[in-house]
Parts: structure tokens; C-alpha cells; sequence
């Protein structure tokens, strides 16, 4: 193995930025929790100088933002959050409940409860996300939430009306016109106006990601999430236009978004380099896209296929696509990434905006541990035990009393001596004079 361009490197704030954010951070949400909507007005005319009498939509404005939406781009949102919709149903069939008699008498089981209520953050900026309503709205939706929220950001009062009508189409019960870390806290702590919900989702940018990471425990969260990541394996026989096209797509999205090509292929490395360079002169947004290349962007070139899959698992990459003679291979072979894109057929972007599955993925090697968002993040998934015989109580009873004295929990076991003496009739010394 050895680096054409770059070099393998973890990419995050420094201590000092990471530090400053998280005390504004950290300043905001304690007003907040402290003041509510008087703090929700000031820090919303602070950052997005906006501060309408109401956050809230009504439903004469919502319907006044779908009006402004073109047709075609309403057809499009309804199309892909079907996808999405299709995907997690899909999702949800493979989580069964189920009931059984492990043992004679004795029976345990497994139920799906969907949260209570859920917060989706859809950012604004830069690029409306209006995928990300699909992906976090939609998938609450099939897994049975009964209230979703929705709040996005109006910078200078400019209403984004297709993210409204997207989070709407979605099946938001709330929207808010909201942005930032005021958001996040408003969702998480609630304000006279907004009642906190139990798991917040979506991306957003180092002020949100962090808000997202101070209060997870009071509320559940979807993923700790960073800069978009994606890694293309390539061999041969890739296309060199087409992984280059591939690679800036995912840089787009900001200067600290890394791409990273790994191949088994010298000549095909140089190829692709050199398509890059061509690209960028000719791409909309190679401002951004151009940073992200020369800050994070590396080429790899790998003595094997093998190694490659081990390159790529060593980076655990939010996106790995697979342009290899034989993409499948790597459905066998690799371990950890964020969501896998198998062939020159299937962009990275193609689930970035449509095909149906989820976007909100791990980030910053997360995906050794974790999958992305999908219809399990909101439900809870509980057991229940019931013992339907005297005889199974009393065997259990007994094992319990030895279990829990093992581990000198007293009280534990006089909880299982008592029901194997109502079964037996040998009630045990502690008992007397107590019944």
C-alpha cells in the first residue's frame, strides 16, 4: 500500500474550536431550559435574524409554501419518500414480536413500542436538505410515532418553502421555523410553546452535532454525526470519470468532507487524479468541492484486492462504493461502513437523495459499532416474562436464591425463597414471625 495523494488522518476540530463550541453550546441550552421562548426569540434574532411572534407553522402557511413549490419538484418528494417509505416498512417486517414457553410454565417475549415523539432537525444553509425530512420523517412515520415535530432554519425570514412542503409530505405534526442550537434545545428541553420530545434526529452542522451530543441521555439521538465521508474501491477496470464524478459529489458538501480513492491499480489512481483536476475546473461548486480534495482527499494504492478490503475497513467510511470487476465480493468480505453502494449503477448519491434507504449514517469510524438511521432507531424494543405454573415458579425460585447469594444480594433471593416455599411448604428460617 501506498498514498498517491494525502494520507490517512482523522479529521476533527481542533481542541481549541471543539471548546468553543461546546461552551456556546452548552450557554445556550442552560437559557434556554432556564428562560424558554424569551431566550428561543433572542438567540433566533441573534443567529438567523428572524424572530416571528410564532415559531410554529400554521396551516394556512404551510399550505402558502406548497403553493410556491414547483410541480414537478412536488411529484419528486412525494416519489422518493415513497421510496423511503417502501425501504422502511421493509425495515419494520424484519422486526418480529414475538411469545414462547421456553420451559414448561414458564414464558418470554419480545414487543416493538414505538417512541413517543420524535425531533427532526432539517438543516437549511448552504443546501436545503429537503432529504433529510424523508429520512428521519418519513421512517418515525413506519415505526408508529404519534408525534413528530419538524423545525428548520429561516435565515433572514426567508422561508424555505420546499423544505416546508417536504416536511409536511413527510407527515410532520409541527413545524417550527427554527435553526441551530436553539433548536436542538428547544426540541430536547421544551419552552412555554414547544414540548420537549424523546429522541432528536437529523444532521446538521459542529454547533447542532454537538447540541445533539450534551443532551443525548435526556433525550435518545440518532447517531453522533460529523462530516460526510465517502471511499470508492476501484481496480482495473474502473471508469476513471466515473469515480472522479463520485468522489466530488461527496466533497461538495463541505471543505471537511473526506474522499478517499483506494485501487489496486497504479495507472488507474493517476487516471483518476488526473480526472479530478479536470473536473473541478468545470464544477459549480468546486470552491467547495476543490477544499475538501486538497484538505482530505486521498488516492491509495493497494498491493491487492484483499488489501484494499482491509484499507477500507480500517477507515470504517460513512459511504463505500464498490467500482471493482466483481462488487459483490465486497458484500462478503468488508465489515465496517456506514451503508455499501455496489457498482458503477449505483451512485453514492442515489442514497444521498432517493433510492430509499436511509442517509443519516456513522461518520469518523462510528461504523464499527453502529449502522445509520433505520425504523428500529424509533422503537424500543422490550421483553416481558410471565410464569404460568406453581412448578416453574418453585424451580426458578430455587435457582434464584443460590444465584443471588452468590453475589451476597439478600434480598434477591428471599424474593425467590418465597415462592418456591409457597409451592414446597418449606418455608425458609427468615420467614419466621413475618407472615
Amino acid at each position: 500500500m501506498f498514498h498517491l495523494k494525502g494520507r490517512k488522518q482523522t479529521v476533527a476540530q481542533s481542541g481549541d474550536a471543539a471548546a468553543s463550541v461546546a461552551q456556546t453550546v452548552s450557554d445556550v441550552i442552560a437559557d434556554i431550559e432556564e428562560r424558554g421562548d424569551a431566550a428561543l426569540s433572542e438567540y433566533s434574532e441573534r443567529f438567523d435574524r428572524f424572530c416571528p411572534e410564532s415559531f410554529r407553522l400554521s396551516d394556512e402557511q404551510i399550505q402558502a409554501c406548497i403553493a410556491q413549490v414547483d410541480p414537478q419538484t412536488l411529484d419528486d418528494i412525494r416519489t422518493v419518500q415513497r421510496n423511503v417509505e417502501r425501504f422502511a416498512r421493509l425495515q419494520l417486517a424484519s422486526l418480529t414480536e414475538f411469545e414462547a414457553e421456553v420451559e414448561p410454565g414458564v414464558f418470554l417475549g419480545q414487543r416493538n413500542i414505538p417512541v413517543g415523539s420524535v425531533g427532526a432537525y432539517v438543516p437549511g444553509g448552504r443546501y436545503p436538505l429537503l432529504a433529510s425530512a424523508h429520512m428521519t420523517i418519513v421512517t418515525a412515520k413506519v415505526a408508529g410515532v404519534q408525534r413528530v415535530i419538524a423545525a428548520t432554519p429561516a435565515p433572514d425570514g426567508e422561508i424555505p418553502a420546499a423544505s416546508i412542503a417536504a416536511i409536511h409530505l413527510a407527515g410532520a405534526d409541527e413545524i417550527y421555523l427554527l435553526g441551530g442550537v436553539q433548536a436542538i434545545a428547544a426540541l430536547a428541553v421544551g419552552t412555554e410553546t414547544i414540548a420537549p420530545v424523546d429522541v432528536i434526529a437529523g444532521p446538521g452542522n459542529a454547533y447542532v452535532a454537538d447540541a445533539k451530543r450534551q443532551l443525548f441521555g435526556r433525550v435518545g439521538i440518532d447517531l453522533f454525526a460529523g462530516p460526510t465521508e465517502v471511499l470508492i474501491l476501484g481496480d482495473e477496470t474502473t471508469d476513471p470519470f466515473v469515480a472522479a464524478v463520485d468522489l466530488l459529489s461527496q466533497a461538495e458538501h463541505g471543505p471537511d468532507s473526506p474522499a478517499v480513492y483506494v485501487t489496486t491499480s497504479e495507472d488507474n489512481a493517476h487516471a483518476v487524479l488526473d480526472q479530478i483536476e479536470r473536473q473541478l475546473k468545470v464544477l459549480p461548486t468546486a470552491e467547495i468541492a476543490g477544499a475538501a480534495w486538497e484538505n482530505v482527499g486521498e488516492v491509495v494504492v493497494a498491493e491487492d484486492l484483499d488489501e484494499a478490503f482491509r484499507i477500507s475497513d480500517e477507515y470504517a467510511s460513512e459511504h463505500v462504493q464498490v467500482l471493482t470487476s466483481e462488487p459483490r465480493l465486497a458484500l462478503e468480505r468488508l465489515r465496517d461502513y456506514g451503508a455499501l453502494f455496489l457498482g458503477d449503477r449505483t451512485a453514492v448519491s442515489y442514497g444521498d437523495k432517493v433510492i430509499g434507504t436511509n442517509h443519516v449514517l456513522p461518520t469518523r469510524r462510528a461504523a464499527r459499532y453502529t449502522g445509520g438511521l433505520w425504523v428500529g432507531k424509533y422503537l424500543k424494543t422490550v421483553t416481558f416474562q410471565e410464569i404460568r405454573s406453581d412448578e416453574a415458579s418453585a424451580r426458578l425460585g430455587k435457582l434464584l436464591g443460590r444465584a443471588a447469594r452468590a453475589e451476597r444480594f439478600e434480598g434477591h433471593a428471599r424474593s425467590g425463597d418465597i415462592r418456591a416455599a409457597r409451592v414446597t411448604g418449606e418455608w425458609p428460617e427468615w420467614t419466621a414471625g413475618l407472615r
